[in-house]
């Protein structure tokens, strides 16, 4: 039987109120061996006392030695199956800053870099350019046309925008979505040409590929923003809703797109226009008696760490940890603090290690973690687990969940 079978067959309805604290690319490494993570670096005083009290572990977010994009590492937490339920980063981004994808839709998460001379890319997000100075360039390539096609251009934050095709004529439902990446993942060499994986798909190969090389045209002499790349081909998905499998009114809290648009794909309700953490927080606590559940996700522990920066991390770690005791002064019955995946600094980039994971709950089984961190989670009573059955952990320890069988 599927979970959500389940889910949907035993979930009760009470009060309880239910957080997950989301901080994105959490999990580290220690820069030496037997050294110490950026989690277990940091100082953490209010996580470690939720490890204590609650039960700890590490969860996998798709399988082991997969290391997982944002968005499978998100639905894992939300209790679907990310092999299952596969939803391109396109989809996302498009969804996240309100665009209404459509039928046929293939939205695309494009980003701006910096290419030298020789074509090679200097810098795969541009120097990270402010939000202010891409705008007018993501704009700006609404001039791109092709035949037989609607494009839609759209900015999103700093070096991220969105392009969605919607073919009209000859085209018009028939662009595919199995589109590899042109981002290498890697400086010194050129954005990749756009490959399709199947027939159906390699009509929007070429229409990518006709894209980048208008757009190039038209970023020419950008000192910073002077090229693109494509990543998360994407059509329209469809999940079945926190409402419908959990039976809880959803609300998601955050500052970045593309996880307002996962959590609304879900179901979820996004409240707010929070930019900062402690804004984020005054958001839970206007909301707090409209919602069962709240998704609350903090950014910047990913950012520093796929940039090398292993005190940066830990700093914003710190930042995760003091915003804690706020969620706790609304006396939520289920706390879990975790990540999507692991981003070691010392990587620079997502991981296949198991995250860290706390659950404190007033009814939970408690172990013997004493603090919150990498080291203290292998011990910890929640043992290894995969990320998609976070979610019934949860619901059990809400009280939000009957009994199966007689």
């Amino acid at each position: 039987m599927d979970i959500h079978a389940l889910t949907r067959q035993l979930f009760v309805k009470n009060d309880s109120k239910i957080v997950m604290y989301v901080a994105d690319g959490l999990g580290g490494l220690p820069q030496q061996p037997g050294g110490l993570t950026e989690l277990e670096t940091a100082h953490t005083p209010n996580l470690d006392k939720l490890a204590k009290e609650g039960v700890c572990g590490g969860s996998i977010p798709v399988a082991l030695g997969i290391a997982p994009g944002s968005g499978p590492g998100h639905l894992g937490l939300f209790g679907y199956d990310p092999l299952k339920y596969l939803i391109g980063r396109g989809a996302l981004e498009a969804t996240g800053i309100g665009f209404k994808l459509e039928d046929g839709d293939v939205a695309i998460r494009a980003n701006f870099c910096t290419i030298d001379a020789a074509g090679n890319i200097a810098d795969r997000r541009a120097g990270r350019i402010p939000s202010e100075e891409s705008a007018p360039l993501a704009i700006k390539l609404r001039e791109v046309k092709i035949p037989n096609v609607q494009v839609f251009v759209e900015p999103v934050k700093e070096h991220r925008f969105v392009i969605v095709l919607r073919g009209t004529g000859p085209n018009k439902g028939k662009l595919g979505d199995a589109v590899h990446d042109t981002d290498p993942q890697a400086t010194g060499v050129p954005p990749l040409a756009a490959k399709a994986a199947n027939a159906e798909s390699q009509a929007t190969a070429q229409i990518a590929d006709q894209f980048v090389k208008q757009a190039k045209e038209l970023l020419a002499g950008q000192p910073k923003a002077n090229c693109l790349t494509l990543r998360g081909f994407a059509s329209k998905p469809s999940l079945p809703t926190y409402e419908q499998v959990y039976g809880l009114r959803a609300a998601a809290i955050a500052v970045y797109p593309m996880y307002k648009g996962l959590a609304q794909l879900v179901g979820m309700d996004v409240v707010g226009a929070a930019k900062t953490l402690d804004e984020q927080m005054d958001v839970l606590q206007q909301n707090w008696a409209k919602y069962d559940f709240f998704f609350i996700h903090f950014k910047y522990t990913d950012s520093t760490g796929e940039d090398g920066a292993f005190d940066a991390k830990v700093k914003r770690t710190e930042e995760y940890d003091a915003a804690v005791p706020r969620i706790m002064a609304l006396k939520p019955d289920v706390l879990i603090a975790t990540g999507d995946h692991s981003t070691p600094s010392m990587l620079k980039s997502h991981s296949w290690h198991p995250v860290p994971t706390l659950l404190w709950a007033k009814n939970c089984r408690t172990d013997a973690c004493e603090k919150f961190g990498e080291t203290e989670c292998l011990r910890g009573g929640l043992g290894q687990f995969e990320a998609k059955h976070l979610m019934t952990l949860a619901l059990a320890n809400a009280g939000r969940l009957g009994k199966y069988g007689a």
